[in-house]
């Protein structure tokens, strides 16, 4: 279950990470009240379950009231189209809106399980407000991999390696292994599948703030992160996905021409890798669960 990025922000603030001072709006007047408040320069950003809003129009920066309007009005209501979307895209229902804050420098921070490894790996890179995908396949030397063993958790000495390489000076290594420590206590207490901050910046006063973030709690483990399963945006799900869900089926809106319906997970990765190599894509990924009675 993704969750939107003020919902992030918040979920990390409890563990002590800095974000920028912000409020949330679900209608064009009430972020307008907002923006009187808080001052220039001001971030409006779409809250939607996807990456690439500000490629998209998504993320506009006001320096005064006119521009302010024009931003409210230009990305609430917006389809915003981006990878994450597909055609479909997303509508814009709420707007966050944070205080400008003056950058020296970008990074990039993560935490997400490895299964491969059974560990929890830390990637950062130097090369922060890029698409993470792009830098690995064009710049792999600027991403750094670290792999935490959960039964030990995070090491002063790991921490310090990734400080390193980042290139953070002597006096910023505390403050970042302390907002690297919190972030992974959060991930583990929460049950996260992703955290994910991108950028993670350095303002012109020395100090690190979230100027982006991103969670995505296992839906496995709801049932005992319930104040997370309360924040669930139905909203932001595919109308087909949502309606599969209301009867228990395991559905997932695919990009080609060819449905199946298939019992039990394996069998319908199977159906699916047959119809790739018989040069076909499909459409739809539906699980309706094993053990079929009989017709």
């Amino acid at each position: 279950m993704k969750l939107h990025e003020y919902q992030a922000k918040e979920l990390f603030s409890r563990y002590g990470l800095p974000i920028p001072e912000g409020r949330l709006a679900k209608t064009p007047e009430k972020a307008m009240e907002h923006v009187g408040r808080k001052g220039f320069p001001i971030a409006i950003k779409a809250q939607v379950h996807a990456g690439g809003r500000g490629k998209t129009g998504g993320v506009l920066i006001a320096s005064n009231m006119d521009d302010a309007y024009k931003a409210v009005h230009s990305i609430h209501g917006m389809t915003l189209i981006s990878p994450q979307t597909g055609e479909r895209g997303a509508t814009v229902t709420k707007l966050l809106l944070e205080k400008g804050i003056d950058i020296t420098r970008e990074l990039y921070l993560s935490i997400l399980p490895d299964p491969s490894t059974t560990s929890l790996l830390i990637i950062a890179s130097a090369e922060g407000g890029m698409d993470i995908e792009e830098v690995a396949a064009t710049q792999p030397e600027k991403i750094i991999q670290i792999q935490v063993d959960p039964r030990m958790g995070i090491q002063t000495y790991q921490g310090r390696r990734i400080a390193f390489a980042l290139g953070l000076t002597r006096e910023l290594c505390v403050p970042f292994l302390t907002l690297l420590t919190g972030l992974y206590q959060a991930v583990v207490e929460n049950d996260l599948l992703l955290a994910e901050i991108n950028p993670l910046v350095l303002t012109t006063d020395g100090e690190f703030c979230l100027l982006d973030a991103k969670a995505e709690v296992d839906s496995n483990a709801l049932f005992r992160q319930k104040a997370l399963a309360a924040l669930y945006d139905s909203s932001e799900d595919d109308p087909l996905e949502r309606e599969a869900r209301k009867h228990g089926l395991n559905y997932i809106r695919l990009h080609g021409n060819i449905g199946t319906i298939v019992n039990g997970a394996g069998l319908a990765m199977a159906s699916m890798d047959i119809i790739q190599q018989a040069g076909a894509e499909p459409a739809n990924f539906l699980d309706v669960g094993a053990g079929p009675t009989k017709v």
